[in-house]
């Protein structure tokens, strides 16, 4: 399976893995799955500490790779199908990794269920 890490899940996965729930935490470390990062995620992690909502004190890049996590750019596909998104949710960079969810056939591992509302997958 192809897993999408939802910001809060990739930031619990790297500080307080207890926070997941056992079977999605189980799915993350399974060899059997492919578990990626959005450069998305790394926006939102920069914005949010550069305007003092979020402490960092690690470079993101290095920490989804010291996971084992992949890197996932953002491309122009993945943004063109915001465009037909609902507004369901107003957070943009929840919308645009729902956005890449869809449209490269990904399960989103979130708490957030208001993503289900999409049509896409998640766990």
């Amino acid at each position: 399976m192809k897993l999408l890490l939802d910001t809060h899940t990739f930031l619990w996965g790297i500080s307080d893995p207890d926070r997941i729930p056992s079977q999605q935490r189980n799915e993350i470390i399974s060899l059997a799955n492919e578990v990626y990062v959005s450069a998305v995620s790394v926006a939102e992690i920069m914005i949010k500490s550069s305007v003092g909502k979020l402490h960092v004190d690690f470079d993101p890049n290095e920490q989804i790779l010291k996971a084992g996590f992949q890197p996932l750019d953002f491309s122009g596909h993945d943004a063109v199908r915001l465009r037909d998104l609902p507004f369901h949710h107003r957070d943009p960079f929840d919308r645009m990794l729902i956005s890449q969810a869809l449209e490269r056939n990904l399960t989103i591992v979130t708490q957030d269920r208001e993503f289900i509302r999409y049509g896409c997958r998640v766990m």
